[in-house]
This record gives structure tokens, C-alpha cells and sequence, in this order.
């Protein structure tokens, strides 16, 4: 969805697509009138982008990821049929599953005041506890089919609201090694939790008792993210994707340029991304 966007762009804008993308040479120059209309047909319930303004293209020349923002690149029309979903993998049902609930996650620690992505991301991740791994045990589970698709609909709508540093560095870590986004979000998540502590610690109070988690409040949304990458046999660290030690520095610096991190509850810039980073490499969560 995110390449027909881009395809939908450069259509009626002649030129290097990439010169379009947020900060851009050619940015400010996109014009609404010569969008292509748009119908988005999800196939995976993860990404959310059928109801968004958004693209991420990778910038292969970079190693990095550049994001599109336009009005007009949200489709027209959304066909959200969960009969297109029930052929995926368990891995791919898991990892796009994950994708839906960090961005619900995530627009829920976002820094911007916006109460009714709150509201959004916090069912987002109820449905999600409840439904993904039924979705991922049977993927013919039309209702849990069903109710992932709305989940992942719903983090999209949330994320308006804003993302944070798991994005910022799943976007630098995926331009550079090709790696699953939603299974590198997962990957990312907890240790960017543990750097939000301070800030996010009493907001996560009411979502873990929304969600039902018997832990309450931080230590729970912490230990129902370790549970779940357990159950779906999530890798524990970025080692497990190919980062190494020498890759921290240029990878702190992409996540530091990346306009997901600017929504982060604790300011980050590439040192403390470097930390982050290193950290998530380590396996060490503090």
C-alpha cells in the first residue's frame, strides 16, 4: 500500500520520487491534483496504512527510510475483508500483529495531547491481548481475522497522535538490513519502554487495567511485551538481525533524523539512541 502511494505521487509529479519525501528538495511542491485516487486493499493487519496520509519508502542509496505525507495520499476507499488475511503465515500473522501494537502503543506514550488516539490505541491493544494469537494458532479464525484487521485500522488511526523511538530506530535498523518492520519493532520495544520509564510510567496505569493485565501498571505492559515476543519466538535483541557494535553510531544517527522520534516522551537524540541501540544489541534491559 505504502509502494502504490508513492506510485500514485509520482504519477503526476515528474521527477526523483525520493525529492518528495519529508524534507525533501521538493517536498513543499506536492500537489493534490495530481495525486492519482487511491483504494487500499489490506492484506496483512499490521500496518494500518490503508487509513493513513503516509508512506515509507525505502531509500536504498541512503540506508534509510524517507516518509510521504499528503492529505491526498489517504485512499479514497478501504476494502478491510478478512478472508484475504486467513493465508497468511503464523510468523507474518505475529510480526504485522506486533506492528499494530506498537503503533498503538506508541501513540499512546506520544507526547502530543490527543485523548481520542488514546482512547483509539488503547482498544487497539485490548483487541490485539485478546485476538493475535488466536489469529496466529488459526489463521482460518475469521473472527480473530476480523478483529486484528480493526486493531491494526484502529493503530493507525491513533498514531496520528505520534510514534517515538521504537519507529525511529525499527526504520534505521530496517533500511540497513532488511528487516521485517513489525518483527524489528518488537525486537525494539522493550528497551525503549524501559528508557520511557520516567515519563510514561503513570499513563500506563489505567492501559494496563483496560488491556485486563493481572500485573498492573508498567511492570505489566512490560511483561505482557516479553510474554508475547516469547510466545511468537521473537529474537531478543537487534544482535539477532545482524547489528553489530560497529553499526550503533550510524544507526543512532538515521533513527536521530527520522521524524518518529521527535514524538518520543523522553526528547532522544543519537546518543541516547546509541544507548538504546546498544542495549537492545546486548539483550540488556534496565
Amino acid at each position: 500500500m505504502d509502494a502504490a502511494k508513492a506510485i500514485a505521487l509520482a504519477a503526476g509529479h515528474p521527477g526523483e520520487v525520493l525529492d518528495f519525501a519529508h524534507g525533501g528538495a521538493r517536498y513543499k511542491e506536492i500537489r493534490a491534483d495530481a495525486i492519482s485516487p487511491l483504494i487500499a486493499v489490506p492484506t496483512t493487519s499490521g500496518t494500518g496504512s490503508e487509513m493513513g496520509y503516509a508512506a515509507v519508502i525505502t531509500d536504498e542509496a541512503a540506508n534509510a527510510k524517507r516518509i510521504f505525507y499528503h492529505a491526498d495520499l489517504l485512499p479514497a476507499a478501504v476494502i478491510c475483508d478478512p478472508e484475504l488475511v486467513t493465508g497468511l503465515p503464523a510468523d507474518l500473522t505475529a510480526w504485522t500483529g506486533m506492528d499494530a501494537a506498537v503503533h498503538c502503543l506508541e501513540a499512546y506514550c506520544a507526547r502530543m495531547f490527543h485523548p481520542m488516539c488514546d482512547g483509539i490505541a488503547a482498544e487497539g491493544l485490548r483487541l490485539i491481548r485478546q485476538w493475535l494469537p488466536r489469529a496466529v494458532r488459526d489463521g482460518g479464525n475469521i473472527e480473530a481475522r476480523g478483529q486484528m484487521m480493526a486493531a491494526a485500522a484502529m493503530g493507525a488511526v491513533a498514531f496520528n497522535k505520534g510514534l517515538g523511538a521504537v519507529h525511529a530506530i525499527s526504520h534505521a535498523i530496517g533500511a540497513r538490513f532488511d528487516s521485517h518492520h513489525g518483527l524489528t519493532n518488537a525486537v525494539v520495544l522493550p528497551y525503549v519502554l524501559a528508557f520511557n520509564r520516567p515519563a510514561i510510567e503513570s499513563r500506563l496505569e489505567p492501559l494496563a487495567a483496560y488491556m485486563g493485565l493481572v500485573r498492573r501498571g508498567f511492570d505489566g505492559i512490560m511483561d505482557w511485551t516479553l510474554s508475547t515476543r516469547t510466545v511468537f519466538s521473537i529474537p531478543h535483541s537487534v544482535a539477532e538481525l545482524g547489528v553489530t557494535e560497529a553499526d550503533l553510531d550510524a544507526l543512532a544517527e538515521c533513527a536521530a533524523a527520522d521524524v518518529t522520534a521527535r514524538e518520543n516522551p523522553v526528547p532522544v537524540d543519537a546518543a541516547a539512541l546509541r544507548d538504546i541501540l546498544r542495549n537492545a544489541m546486548t539483550g540488556r534491559i534496565e
